[in-house]
C-alpha cells in the first residue's frame, strides 16, 4: 500500500473517480454518492485509519446511506402532497426498482412515473389528476438531485479535510 500512497497517479485518480460520481448525481442513473464513498473508502484503506479519520469515514458512511434514499423519500412526499395514495407510490417505488433493471439508465424513473400516473388515474377516476401525482413524483427527484449533489460536496469537503489535515 505504501507504493500506491506515494505514487503521484493515487489522489488524482481518486479525485477524478469522486468528480464522476458527482457529474452522475446530476444526471440522476450513477449511484454517484456511492461512487464517492468507494473512492474516499480506498483512500482509508490505503492510508489507513485512525480515530479522527474513522469518525471521518463514519460520517461520510452515514451522509452516503442518507443521500442514497433521500431521492425515493423526496419523490413520495412530492407525490403524496399533490393527492397520491400511499399504496400508489408504494407500487411506483416496486415499478421503479424494476424499471431500474428492465430499461437501465432511465427505466426506474419512467417506470416509477407510468406506475403512479396509471394507479393514481384509476384510483381517482381523473387522468388530470392522475399528471399531478406524476408530477408531484418528477418534482421530489429534481429535489432530490439538488440535496444529493450538495450531501455529494459535503463527502468530498470532508474527505479532503481528511486528506489535508488528518494523516
Amino acid at each position: 500500500m505504501e507504493n500506491i500512497a506515494n505514487s503521484s497517479w493515487f489522489i488524482p485518480v481518486l479525485i477524478a473517480v469522486m468528480a464522476a460520481g458527482l457529474f452522475g448525481l446530476m444526471i440522476y442513473i450513477i449511484p454517484g454518492l456511492t461512487i464517492i464513498w468507494l473512492a474516499i473508502l480506498a483512500y482509508g484503506i490505503v492510508y489507513g485509519f485512525n480515530l479522527w479519520s474513522g469518525i471521518l469515514f463514519g460520517i461520510i458512511t452515514l451522509l452516503m446511506i442518507g443521500g442514497n434514499l433521500i431521492d425515493n423519500l423526496l419523490m413520495g412526499t412530492e407525490a403524496h402532497k399533490t393527492g397520491a395514495g400511499w399504496p400508489s407510490i408504494l407500487v411506483a417505488l416496486v415499478a421503479g426498482i424494476i424499471g431500474t433493471f428492465v430499461l437501465p439508465p432511465f427505466g426506474g424513473l419512467l417506470f416509477a412515473a407510468v406506475a403512479i400516473l396509471i394507479f393514481e388515474w384509476i384510483r381517482k377516476k381523473d387522468f388530470k389528476e392522475g399528471l399531478k401525482s406524476t408530477g408531484g413524483l418528477m418534482k421530489g427527484c429534481g429535489l432530490s438531485i439538488v440535496i444529493r449533489v450538495l450531501i455529494g460536496l459535503v463527502m468530498i469537503g470532508i474527505w479532503g479535510a481528511w486528506a489535508l489535515w488528518i494523516k
